[in-house]
């Protein structure tokens, strides 16, 4: 019984060393692709100022705007955001209204609140526009995926191309419907994960609903949204957002080489 609780101790060790290094390597990348980036601050069309950072040169053709989901903040896409600005494009992060993690994660003002999330995502794709952009992404994960689908459909034709990890059907009163993806002249993106059931059946319904170019993909996982790039299937996740932006937003090659 001794030699079997030592076992079990020693196994138990193992893993929680091996977790603190993985989640030290994932804070330096953050931390790394912190430092590339720089603070900005836009007002939405309610008069909510938010806070995000721009990854990448100070203009640039065709840009990228990522969109977090609820219960994570504009961090949790800095080494994509970093990833893309390698890659050449303008890269904008952002925290939604209420989100305020502080420090290097910003504070945006008013309430959290779904229901405006597609509110706050079209102020970032016109901030990032101010800039300089002429050619549009967006990304979200989860609430973002959904927001992304919204004002892509809000404005036909100035979106690019649209990529959602895990969107939902509906949260909250933000909800993508058949009329709504129908709208959307943007090529799209749905991935999700097998063993997240709703955003899996989320996504094949949201490709049915959409017209050419599209694509949705479910990956073995058990991940949702951003937690999608760090779990087992990120490696893909990463290849198809990589050929998809690719296609339809080219900037310079994207992949291993930006990697």
């Amino acid at each position: 019984m001794d030699i079997g609780r030592r076992a079990v101790r020693s196994t138990v060790t193992v893993l929680v060393v091996l977790g603190a290094a993985c989640g030290g390597a994932q804070e330096r990348a953050r931390s790394e692709a912190f430092a590339a980036s720089r603070e900005v601050r836009f007002t939405t069309a309610d008069g909510v100022e938010l806070s995000g950072r721009l990854f990448g040169p100070e203009t640039a053709p065709a840009g990228i705007v990522f969109a977090h989901m609820l219960p994570a903040d504009q961090g949790s896409w800095y080494e994509e955001a970093a990833r893309y600005a390698d890659a050449g494009y303008l890269a904008l992060t952002f925290n939604f209204r209420g989100y305020c993690p502080g420090d290097e994660g910003g504070c945006s003002g008013g309430n959290k609140d779904p229901d405006e999330a597609a509110v706050d995502l079209a102020a970032a794709a016109a901030y990032l526009r101010s800039q300089g952009v002429q050619r549009i992404a967006l990304v979200g994960a989860s609430m973002g995926g959904a927001a992304a689908l919204n004002v892509a459909a809000s404005d036909p034709g100035a979106t690019e191309a649209v990529i959602t990890l895990s969107a939902p059907a509906a949260i909250g009163a933000l909800a993508v419907g058949p009329d709504t993806l129908a709208r959307i002249e943007a090529a799209t993106l749905y991935l999700a994960a097998t063993d997240d059931a709703s955003a899996a059946q989320a996504a094949e319904a949201f490709y049915n609903w959409s017209v050419q170019p599209k694509r949705f993909e479910v990956l073995p996982s058990d991940d949702h949204g951003t937690d999608m790039l760090t779990g087992n299937a990120g490696g893909r996740v990463r290849d198809l957002m990589d050929l998809w932006l690719t296609t339809y937003l080219p900037v310079s090659a994207v992949g291993s080489a930006a990697r």
